[in-house]
């Protein structure tokens, strides 16, 4: 799961700050306007989904809704990214962007005029270090029956016609070379293989050398190693019952024979690595991508709730410290935002933002010292209050949302979390402290663990730079 910042894996990039003189300080400044917290959001009472398992091990999780003649339904094939080859990696993402692209019985054009047609989508993700590739498929309850059959196709039978693979190849080589010309995007690289090495997390993309040699039958065959319907659950959310559902999925995918699928090998999950400040150059740039952090929590960590309203204090929003200080203070930059991110594996803590090549020593020293800050003092009853009531006012508003209700049964599947996690939810935020906030701010910002790394002109951010440590040149794509 994806916390602030880094909900698409992809950061805020942000345009520096050209008239910073006009920006107005908020230092000092009351916010109005706060809503009070109902005490009955504390209680929430969250749909329960209702589970049948098919014969050839297919799950089905349902949970109805019949104010709208919709549903929405995301098939979870377990492995992701995590279960490519170590010198494959990226194979699971490139599968899925090919998997609508051609059946035995369908062309990708056919494919698309059909969902067109029936007034449906199809869309598969996957990275180089999910833990699952997902396929989600929504649409009208009326053409529920076609879009099953069709996406049953897709998901059984797919050809990944070389014609089509190669078309995808040029694509992403093409999207690749315009992305690495992105400060940003350099900076999230950089950033991701100086916490994370060699573990596959340390990967954005896929690699060119992946993608350059991906052939036909290589997608083929690792489509059959894992792809199978005792390997699979099917998320469901819309007007239809448990019954109707089962006979229909069963109608579509039934006759699907299971197999025994290899789980994902375990990897060790990666240690912190000692600290580093890292330049890389970018001749000419007029503005500095900035990056630090470090090695953060796993999904189901006891000290996930505590970074859940660090993270929100110190640079969550428009109200958070870094926002008011980089931005509305100091007017070094349109934004400012710290993320945290969480897996079967430990996730990253960052802070990010992109200023002016003139201002990064300024923003630098503010980035630092809003991290030594919240490590070393405790947060204030009324900044503990509003980040509470921030996040526990989000999570009520969110459970009107099918897509939130069905991303959180998806991370209680995949995180095998407790069946009344998301019941008391609300509570658990609620009973962060901020001795707890201190606490996990001191221990995953720790300075002997914290990787900054530094998109821009060498010759004008060095300096700044070496305030902090050696510093290390890496190429962009080392």
């Amino acid at each position: 799961m994806i916390c602030g910042v880094l909900y698409t894996g992809a950061a805020h990039a942000q345009q520096p700050a050209s008239e910073p003189a006009q920006a107005q300080s908020l230092v000092g400044v009351e916010l109005k306007g706060k809503a009070p917290v109902n005490p009955k959001t504390l209680d929430v009472e969250l749909p329960k989904p209702q589970e049948a398992v098919l014969e050839n091990g297919m799950q089905i999780a349902l949970i109805e809704d019949h104010e709208l003649p919709t549903f929405s339904l995301q098939l979870i094939v377990r492995g992701g990214g995590l279960a490519d080859p170590p010198e494959r990696r990226g194979l699971a993402a490139a599968l899925a962007e090919l998997l609508r692209e051609g059946t035995a019985q369908r062309s990708s054009r056919e494919i698309a005029e059909q969902l067109a047609t029936l007034g449906s989508v199809m869309e598969a993700a996957a990275s180089p270090a999910s833990t699952h590739t997902s396929v989600a498929i929504s649409g009208l309850i009326e053409h529920l029956d076609e879009t099953l059959e069709l996406a049953a196709d897709v998901v059984r039978r797919p050809a990944f016609p070389q014609s089509e693979v190669d078309k995808y190849k040029a694509r992403y080589l093409s999207q690749l070379q315009h992305r690495r010309s992105l400060p940003s995007f350099i900076a999230q690289e950089q950033f991701m293989r100086a916490v994370y090495g060699r573990h596959p997390a340390g990967l954005v993309l896929p690699s060119e050398e992946v993608i350059a040699s991906l052939t036909s039958k290589e997608l083929v065959e690792h489509h059959a190693r894992s792809w199978r319907p005792n390997n699979i659950i099917m998320l469901a959310y819309g007007d239809l019952t448990l019954k109707q559902l089962t006979a229909k999925v069963e109608h579509a995918f039934g006759d699907w024979s299971q197999h025994e699928v290899a789980p994902a090998p375990r990897l060790d999950s990666p240690a912190p690595r000692k600290a580093r400040t890292l330049l890389v150059h970018r001749p000419g740039s007029v503005q500095t991508s900035l990056w630090l952090g470090a090695l953060g929590v796993e999904r189901n960590s006891a000290d996930y709730f505590a970074v859940l309203v660090m993270n929100h204090i110190l640079g969550g929003g428009p109200a958070s410290r870094l926002f008011l200080n980089l931005r509305e203070d100091k007017g070094y930059t349109y934004g400012v935002y710290s993320a945290f991110t969480s897996s079967t594996f430990p996730g990253v803590v960052l802070a990010t933002t992109d200023v002016r090549t003139q201002a990064t020593e300024g923003a630098l020293h503010e980035l630092m010292a809003e991290l030594r800050r919240i490590a070393e003092e405790p947060v204030s009853a009324q900044e503990l209050d509003n980040a509470k009531r921030a996040l526990i006012g989000r999570f009520a508003l969110s459970l009107d949302s099918p897509q939130a209700l069905m991303a959180n049964l998806a991370a209680q599947k995949i995180y095998d979390l407790p069946p009344d996690y998301w019941d008391v939810y609300p509570q658990r935020v609620a009973a962060v402290d901020a001795r707890d906030v201190q606490r996990v701010a001191r221990k995953y910002y720790a300075p002997e663990r914290l990787q900054i790394v530094a998109v821009g002109d060498q010759a004008e951010v060095r300096k700044a730079l070496e305030h902090y440590g050696e510093v290390h040149t890496p190429q962009a794509r080392e």
